[in-house]
């Protein structure tokens, strides 16, 4: 047996019924190998902190424990923080936003016993009918991400936790979602060095812990038509070589058909050969490490790059120990975080509107299917309540003089959706929403928990408002907005100054 279970951190799942217990068989396994971390998805907060002092005290070398926290802890954690999507808090020009955001996650995650954030995304939003990058993205301009990446990698490293540069050499362009498919960026090595590598560049220099890999293909830099994730020419030419990256090099999740094209065990042992460090999210672990093992005897891995590779692991995981210091979260900060969401909520069409003290809810929701359910819609509703407005979910508006309907219409971007745009049958219903109100004489506002450009594809002319994406926390800041727009009416009717 050798110690190349090291470089596999497999994933942990919260279930809602049973909580973390599905997954005891494969974490008596792991810590039996010897793996070198896991992934978490989902839980409870003080589920979370149990399980990783579990890990920690269980296993025998230390270990990097991660999770996809784009969105602060609560994406990924009930109890947690939530925070708004990257993009909304890189629209507001305001790196102190991006650092108190980074910072912020940093802390919580030390609090939940996780070492290691998958984040910034480096990918440019530059290509409207992306599937899967849209508001995870921190811009369009490569200069701008460049400097946004800086400021959220480096708050998060201060903090003691890794970061982690994602998805290299970049996802911004393509129109396949790499969960279900092998996505190809066909443009010249030379217009990506001038963009999408720019900040990917800026993070390395920087001293970003880790880069993540995309399994996407370049032609352009590997003719072979291997996704970067299992490209010895991209990785160590592009990324070690002309940007002189010296840290770890993490895949994607290796449950994602943009890497399987071979299947999981044939994948392995080609993202370790083509250069890659540490292996995320394997499903089959045992099939995985004896495959690794064969390969290391058979000569296919080498031993100096393994043991490269173990060796980075360690270099990394003891500075999360060098680092680590006691890490707090107080109300302060969940007061921030939702003032925060409050300052992205924007008007993307239509004049300043007000609406009543009674509104009927409409919700559209374009986000359900898939393998993982989408948050709650609810907050969005007991918000609304919370300021005092009677609200009411309806199928269809009413028509009743004096109440406003307002339309929730969700549309993420979410994996294996395959698509960045509402449905035919979202618009089909948001129509008939607004065409009802409309006949009826009502007043109608749509909210729009997704990226502003899709505002354009909205029928009719009813204000919208635009809250980035469908966490509670963006459904809470909505609430506030539209009542604040109901108190300036009343304050104006007093001969206050409204807001």
């Amino acid at each position: 047996m050798t110690d190349i279970a090291q470089l596999l951190l497999p994933a942990i799942r919260w279930n809602a019924e049973q909580g973390y217990e599905p997954s005891r068989a494969m974490i008596d396994l792991a810590l039996e190998r010897g793996v070198g971390g896991f992934i978490l998805f989902g839980g409870k907060a003080d589920a979370v902190r149990e399980l990783t002092a579990d890990l920690r005290a269980r296993s025998r070398i230390p270990l990097l424990i991660g999770a996809d926290l784009e969105r602060g802890a609560g994406q990924q954690f009930a109890g947690a923080i939530g925070l708004p999507p990257l993009a909304a808090i890189a629209s507001l020009g305001d790196g102190d936003a991006l650092s108190g955001a980074a910072s912020l996650s940093a802390r919580e995650a030390q609090t939940l016993g996780i070492n290691w954030i998958y984040q910034p995304v480096c990918d440019l939003d530059i290509e409207p009918e992306n599937p899967i990058v849209g508001t995870r993205s921190l811009g369009a301009d490569p200069e701008e991400v460049a400097a946004a990446a800086i400021r959220w990698l480096e708050a998060c490293q201060s903090a003691g936790v890794l970061a982690c540069a994602k998805h290299f050499p970049g996802h911004g362009r393509t129109t396949t979602d790499s969960h279900a498919g092998l996505p190809v960026v066909d443009v010249s090595a030379e217009t990506l060095a001038k963009t999408d590598l720019v900040p990917f560049k800026a993070a390395i220099d920087a001293g970003v812990a880790a880069v993540m890999t995309a399994h996407v293909a370049f032609p352009s830099l590997d003719p072979s038509g291997l996704p970067a994730t299992l490209s010895p020419t991209i990785l160590g030419k592009v990324l070690r070589g002309q940007l002189g990256f010296s840290g770890l090099i993490v895949t994607d999740a290796l449950i994602m058909e943009g890497v399987l094209g071979g299947g999981e065990e044939v994948a392995v042992v080609k993202a370790l050969a083509a250069g890659c460090d540490l292996l995320l999210y394997p499903t089959d672990l045992a099939v995985c490490i004896d495959a690794l093992e064969r390969a290391l005897a058979a000569g296919e891995l080498k031993n100096e790059e393994i043991e490269r590779s173990l060796v980075r692991r360690k270099q990394w995981v003891d500075w999360t120990t060098a680092e680590h210091r006691p890490a707090t979260v107080t109300d302060d900060d969940r007061l921030w975080a939702e003032q925060l969401a409050e300052r992205a909520v924007h008007r993307v069409r239509g004049d300043q509107f007000t609406i009543s003290d009674k509104v009927e809810i409409i919700v559209v929701d374009d986000d359900l299917g898939g393998p993982y359910p989408a948050p709650p819609r609810k907050p969005f509703i007991d918000a609304l309540r919370s300021q005092g407005i009677d609200s009411e979910k309806r199928d269809a508006p009413s028509g009743e003089e004096g109440s406003t309907a307002v339309v929730a219409l969700f549309g993420d971007i979410r994996s294996w959706k395959g698509r960045p745009g509402y449905s035919k049958g979202a618009l089909d219903a948001v129509r008939s929403a607004l065409t009802t109100a409309s006949e009826a004489k009502q007043d109608a506002v749509v909210v729009q928990f997704s990226h502003p450009r899709l505002a354009g594809s909205i029928p009719g002319n009813a204000p919208i408002i635009c809250a980035w994406g469908g966490e509670s926390v963006m459904q809470r800041a909505a609430a506030r907005v539209l009542a604040g727009m109901r108190t300036a009416v009343s304050d104006s009717a007093k001969g206050g100054t409204g807001r």
